[in-house]
């Protein structure tokens, strides 16, 4: 288990730790996802890529493992992982947890060797948007309607990427 300091009052020093995803997670997770998107992954949408043998990663407060902070579900392909979901608790939203998730997936995705992270991002989503900008990916490119409808209209999607230097990957 790894846990990194989260942010939070410079006095306090509270951590959180990460964990692979497991189906036993999953009534947990999908009340949280269907609290903060509009068009939520399912259940079946959660299992079907555990069973497919996507990473599913869990962050969670070490004083309470069902106490689910975020979580993050990636597909690696042979030329770069694609992050299809990273999301915080609603609960905890705020609090600069989402670029320590992302800083952490960088930094194991590096430390396995990926060369590149590939996302799609509403362009609503600007938070999100912001927070990719800030961790060094860069828009390449818009998939025209790949979100479902919201108030009847369906979105667009910006993919983003950043590339995986082997320099950058930290030593366990």
């Amino acid at each position: 288990m790894t846990s990194v300091e989260r942010a939070g009052d410079p006095h306090v020093s509270p951590r959180w730790h990460v964990r692979p995803m497991r189906l036993v997670d999953l009534p947990d997770i999908t009340p949280i996802e269907s609290r903060i998107f509009a068009a939520p992954w399912t259940h079946g949408n959660f299992a079907d890529s555990l069973a497919a043998g996507y990473d599913g990663w869990v962050f969670s407060d070490p004083a309470s493992a069902r106490s689910i902070l975020g979580y993050a579900l990636l597909m690696w392909t042979p030329d770069e992982v694609h992050l299809l979901n990273l999301s915080v608790n609603d609960q905890v939203q705020g609090l600069g947890l989402g670029a320590q998730f992302m800083q952490w997936i960088i930094n194991n995705l590096t430390y396995r060797g990926a060369g590149a992270i590939l996302l799609e991002v509403r362009p609503s989503n600007m938070a999100a948007l912001r927070l990719y900008e800030r961790m060094g990916f860069h828009r390449i490119g818009l998939r025209r309607g790949y979100y479902p409808p919201q108030d009847g209209v369906r979105e667009d999607a910006i993919v983003m990427v950043r590339r995986l230097e082997a320099s950058e990957a930290p030593t366990r």
